[in-house]
């Protein structure tokens, strides 16, 4: 490009070199910038993503963490579902229910049975005449100040009571100590006669008897 400037050749000569020295100069300034800003975009893009990168990572890393957790606890309870736990045979955890082996279940309702060792089987006079074993379940229930008991007699070898009764029964504090008061209700299922100098109606408190065949006054 040629500059039309009045003057001599020298002039229009010099004038040129400085329109282009002005021109190279604007065109480095212009590129150092293109290159500083590119720089920071490049810089910019670099940080973003590393940042990414790394929460990239640790979400990566925490969902491993649960997933683990997660499959471990999965098979620990498929392991525990299906476990039995045993020690010198006295003790067994199968199917997530504990027992004892060696004693049969009872039933909640069932009338307890004393072991071998609490009749005494192997008891006898010194005289060794024949023994009868008996013994007695109590079922009591609290009524007022006291208790109502009944009393179960079973022999050794039957399953039913043979005989069975009633009474109400309290403690009171005398002057001389402890004092236990006993009235006899029922026998067998059935109320006792009404005493005709009594204030105590045996046949309500009799209703508080708990009969082994379930049956009620």
């Amino acid at each position: 490009m040629s500059i039309l400037t009045d003057g001599t050749h020298e002039n229009i000569v010099l004038a040129q070199n400085v329109n282009g020295r002005l021109r190279a100069e604007a065109r480095m300034a212009f590129a150092r910038s293109f290159l500083l800003r590119a720089t920071g975009a490049g810089a910019f893009l670099a940080l973003a993503g590393a940042g990414f990168g790394a929460a990239s990572y640790g979400y990566a890393t925490l969902n491993q963490f649960d997933t683990a957790a997660e499959k471990i606890a999965s098979a620990m309870q498929t392991a525990l579902a299906d476990v039995t736990l045993k020690t010198k045979g006295e003790v067994t955890l199968t199917d997530t229910t504990l027992r004892l082996e060696g004693v049969p279940a009872q039933r909640a309702d069932a009338a307890p049975t004393p072991t071998k060792a609490q009749l005494g089987t192997e008891a006898a006079p010194a005289s060794r005449a024949p023994v009868n074993t008996t013994f007695t379940v109590f079922k009591q229930v609290p009524y007022l100040d006291g208790q109502i008991v009944t009393g179960w007699n079973f022999k050794a070898s039957e399953d039913k009571p043979y005989q069975q009764y009633c009474y109400f029964s309290r403690r009171s504090s005398e002057s001389k100590g402890q004092v236990e008061i006993k009235i006899d209700l029922a026998m067998d299922g059935k109320t006792l006669p009404q005493p005709q100098k009594s204030d105590v109606n045996l046949g309500i408190l009799a209703t508080n008897c708990v009969w082994h065949d379930g049956k009620t006054l």
